[in-house]
Formats: C-alpha cells, structure tokens, sequence
C-alpha cells in the first residue's frame, strides 16, 4: 500500500483554557512559513473570540516542516460546540490532546477525547504549561491514561508520546523537568512526523469527497471543507454531488482552495489525504460526498449533535423599538437567521407566527454568540427565556441531562452540593487531591443548570471552576427546576429614572438602572428581595421650592446598580419576561408591559392550573 509521506493530518483538542490555540500560533510561528512572511496573526480572527478568549469556529491551517506539509484543525473547547470536534476527527488521522499541567484532564477533556477515540485515530499528548510553578506533569500524565483506560481506548492508542512544553514562551522537550525546556517547537513536528499515520495514496482509484465543515461568501455561496479521502480532484471536473437523502446534483468543479498559514490558495487539482475547499455549489451540506458522475458511491453520513436547548426570537415591539438598531423588520432578522444556518450545522431555525422564531441550539453560550453577533451588527430584537428540549423516547418523556464537573476549595463544599441536590443533581463521585481543592462529579438535568453559573460563582466567592458537558436524555423530572426565586421590580411610568425615586426604592431590592436612563411602562428595573413582582416609580422628582432649608442639600447617594450583561439577562429571564437586545442596549421588560392586563392574566393562569 503506497502512503503520501509528505503530509500529515492533525487536529487539536484540549479542554477550554488549555492553550490549543496558542501551541497553534507558536506552531505557525515556528514553521518554514513565519520565516516568509514575518510574524504569523493569531487564529481567533473574530473579535467575540478574542474578547472571551475562546475558540468558538473550528479552523484549519497548514504549515511545511522539513518537506512535509502539516494540516493542523484548531477545534474549539466548549462542549456549546461540540458539534464541530465530531465531524474534525473524520478529516485527521492524528490528535494532539494538550492538558494543562495542573488542572489536569476535565470534562472536556474526556468530551473529545472520546470522540477521537472512537475514530480510531492516533494520539499525541502534549502537557502544557510546564512553567507553571504549580505544574504536577507526572500525575497528570497518570491521569491522562487512567482516562484513555477508561473511556475503552486500544493497547496501541495506550502507548501514546509525551511531550512537555510551554505554548506561551515557545518552548518544548521530552522532559518532565521544566529546567530542560528548549526554545523550540521542533519536538512536536518531529512527533508528528514520526508518529501519526501519512495519509494512505490512492489517488488512481474514483474520487471521494466529503464535507465536514462550511463557510459561507456573499460571492460564492457556500463553500465546503473537507478531506479527499480517494482519488484525484482537478478543476474542469464534471463531478456528482450525492445529498444526504440520496438524491445526485451534477456540476463542474469552477474553484478548489488549499491552506497555507492563514491564507487560502487556489489551486488546480487535490489527491488523497488533502484538506480543502470547494466552492460553486450551491446547496452543499456537512456529510455529503463529492463523487464522479461515472462512479457514485456514497460515504456514511457523519453524525451532527442534536440541539438540546431552545429560545423564541421575535421582532422588537418595545415603545423603544426602532430607535438604535438598523435592521429591526422580521424580514431583515429571518434573512439574518438564515444566513447563520449556511455555516451552523447544529442550530435549527423553525418559524411560529410571522415575526417569530423557535430558534434551537447546542447550550446557552451557543445561542448567545448569536444574539451577541447579531446585535453588533446592528439588529434589534427580543428573546424569551432559554427552555431545554423534551424528546419522547419509547413512550417516555425525557430531558437532556448534563454531566457536571466542579472544582472547588473545601470550605464551599457544603453549599455547593445543597445548591445542586435542589436542581436535582445527583452526585456520582467526589475526589479529594488533597491540597484543599475537592472535585465533584453530578448528573444534573440541563434545565436545572440554567441560570446556575452566576449562583455558584458567589457560592464560592469566584474561586470554583463550573464545567458541563451534554451527556444523555433520561426521563423528565416532574417538578420545577431551576428559574430564579426573587420578583422583578418592574417601572410603571415612562420617563427617564432619576436618582430621588432609586433612592427611595433602594430598599426593596437590586437596582439595574442608573439615574437618567430612560424606561418604559412594565421594564424590570431591578430584583425584588421578596418573591413577588413589585411595580415602582423610578421616575419621580423631588419636589423644589425656593426655600432653602439647611438639611435638604445633602449629597443623594446611591449604591453602584448592578449592570448584567447577556449572559446574567437571559439567566434572569421568567417565563413571563423578555430580553430586549439593541446593538447599544439589553433591557429586560414583562411580556404585557400593562400592569392591570398583567395582573389580570396572572389571574387567570391560576385559575387555569
């Protein structure tokens, strides 16, 4: 069998955090390719990403070391977009896990892992941050492969290389002591050359095509990434394109585009173990397969997560409404909303009246970016409350539940397992490393976990970390989960809020408005501390007269209001709430903005129930 050993295939995998993006800019750095054009960018080219500091689009990007040409895949973290690592690990035929060298692996960590391990692929593990004085390598290293041991890898998968290095400074070596590092990145090319499989040559035999990922360009629509996995592709080709109900769509292959550094080249022809893009089809899917039109044969269709969360979309129909954002029609949010379902495979888009949208997605944070994306982009518009989805399975109603990882100081523990028992969580395991730090392993079900970061975070004073991953649907708990206990204070006049009326309202609860915004009738303004929605007047003027009097010029003062960002307001959010997002504002407001309407339909669900 011949092999093209010239070419390696490679993705990157690591828990949030772990540093795969960074190793992937030294690697770029560090390459033939940085010497030609000067300091390699970074590859989180978005600004969402840069600012959270998260991977959010998988990437992929080539590099040439000693003759060989590296396609390295960045994948991203969050298991929101866990969707992508599935489909990555079709196109490699190598990994590189990289774990942190104190946190060690994490529930992401074992996410993609074993969705590496279940293609078969062979890995690499690299630990990371070496140079941390609290690294511990060598147990980390134990833990790595109690983890492949675990979750059932094979005995040549076992054998796996190390290497230590530290992504950040640019340093490597094959040595657990972190004096030996290296100012280089060569070890993990000469590991990957030496250890991950060339890809196998069979370029003479009929063409197979598939696509993995997609991107999208207002010029030439759609446009497909994936791997040549037999045969020779040439541009002029009159080729098939076999969908994913078996039907066949004939067209010539107009443009295909290979990867070097950050940049796409054009160029004539690709063979077997490529990675590259095809454009000029017009409706390509993820997992459909390029064939000739003589030969068509079809490969297994790659699996796509299924959404397990979702959220209502609909126009802007606030007294606000209209006044900051450009694209405020239901027409202009539909097209939007489309044109992210071009690129998103994960995310379903169904329509329920003509200004609304049941818009579903993987996690909170995947619907978020969206909102937030599109928000920048000037559209206006409002959200319901996130709900998870409900499957029937055999007969029986089920909910996604979440594996939950959670780590700790000690003194918090107590708090932190009553906080999860009332969702529902039921603890699985628990490990004491013993230097104060406790982790904790729970089954939660998703719908209690809505709303709980911000929870946690001022159960343990910000010193927790909180992960969890999707892990199965099981049958629905019968009660309410989850949602928040405290009423809104919701303002009953339009009018701009002024420092007098918050001080007289301070008392009652949590202020989110500063003095001078404006707001509207049945906006929540705040938190009520009791359980009951309070209506308020935040409009109100203190009363002038021209007689001085010696205790009335007092300096007013007022807490600092607590300002949520979109995130905490779509936690806050109830079922009788919206959040209304403009590209300059995120307000919360009662679905009926009339208080006597609002009481009324109160009313008339409790009959009901």
């Amino acid at each position: 069998m011949k092999y093209r050993n010239n070419l390696r295939n490679v993705a990157i995998i690591a828990h949030v955090d772990h540093g795969k993006t960074t190793l992937v800019d030294e690697l770029l750095n560090q390459s033939d390719l940085a010497n030609k054009r000067g300091e390699a960018k970074s590859m989180d080219s978005n600004t969402l990403e840069q600012e959270r500091g998260i991977t959010i689009l998988a990437k992929n990007t080539a590099v040439d070391y000693k003759d060989a040409r590296i396609n390295i895949l960045d994948t991203p973290g969050h298991a929101d977009f866990g969707g992508e690592v599935e489909r990555i690990m079709k196109m490699v035929d190598g990994v590189i896990l990289v774990v942190d060298s104190y946190e060690g692996t994490m529930p992401q960590t074992r996410f993609v892992l074993k969705k590496a391990l279940e293609q078969g692929v062979t890995p690499i593990v690299v630990i990371n941050k070496i140079d941390k004085p609290s690294a511990r390598p060598a147990h980390v290293v134990d833990e790595v492969l109690e983890l492949f041991i675990e979750l059932g890898a094979e005995d040549d998968q076992l054998d796996f290389p190390v290497i230590y290095a530290s992504a950040l400074n640019g340093t490597s070596s094959l040595s657990d002591n972190p004096e030996d590092q290296e100012k280089t990145m060569s070890h993990v090319f000469d590991t990957i050359l030496e250890h991950i499989p060339a890809p196998i040559d069979n370029s003479d035999e009929p063409l197979q095509f598939q696509v993995s990922l997609l991107d999208y360009n207002d010029y030439v629509g759609r446009i497909g990434i994936g791997r040549v996995f037999r045969g020779t592709i040439r541009v002029g080709d009159q080729v098939s394109l076999i969908k994913l109900d078996g039907t066949v769509k004939n067209f010539r292959v107009t443009k295909l585009l290979g990867f070097l550094g950050f940049d796409r080249v054009e160029i004539q022809e690709a063979s077997a173990g490529d990675l590259i893009a095809v454009s000029g089809m017009e409706d390509i899917f993820v997992g459909e397969t390029v064939t000739p039109a003589d030969h068509q044969e079809a490969l297994p269709i790659l699996h796509i997560d299924e959404p397990t969360l979702q959220m209502t979309f609909l126009i802007n129909n606030s007294p606000f409404a209209g006044r900051e954002g450009k694209f405020v029609t239901s027409r202009k949010i539909e097209d939007r909303l489309m044109a992210e379902l071009q690129t998103d495979v994960s995310l379903r888009i169904e329509p329920i009246g003509p200004d609304s949208w049941i818009v579903s997605g993987r996690g909170e944070l995947h619907l978020s970016i969206l909102i937030e994306n599109m928000r920048r982009e000037g559209y206006e518009l409002q959200v319901s409350r996130p709900e998870v989805i409900q499957r029937e399975i055999d007969g029986v109603k089920c909910e996604p539940f979440e594996r939950v990882q959670i780590d700790t100081p000690e003194e918090y523990l107590g708090s932190v397992i009553e906080s999860l028992g009332n969702r529902k969580a039921e603890m699985q395991d628990m490990i004491n490393t013993g230097n104060g730090q406790v982790r904790i392993i729970f089954l939660a079900p998703a719908r209690g976990l809505i709303g709980y970061t911000t929870e946690f975070l001022s159960l343990t004073r910000g010193y927790g970390i909180f992960h969890h991953t999707f892990d199965q649907y099981l049958p629905m708990i019968q009660q309410q989960l989850g949602g928040r206990r405290q009423g809104a204070l919701v303002s009953i006049d339009t009018g701009k809020a002024t420092t007098y009326s918050i001080m007289s309202i301070e008392e009652r609860g949590t202020i989110f408005v500063e003095p001078t915004t404006e707001v509207y009738e049945g906006m929540i303004v705040g938190e009520h501390s009791r359980e009951n929605d309070l209506t308020v007047n935040i409009t109100k003027a203190k009363q002038m007269s021209n007689v001085r009097s010696a205790n009335k010029d007092q300096t007013s003062v007022i807490k600092k209001p607590r300002r949520l960002t979109l995130e905490e307001s779509l936690e806050f959010l109830n079922e009788d709430e919206y959040c209304e997002v403009t590209p300059q504002n995120i307000r919360l407001r009662k679905q009926i903005l009339n208080k006597a309407e609002r009481e009324k339909a109160t009313k008339k669900k409790k009959k009901s129930e």
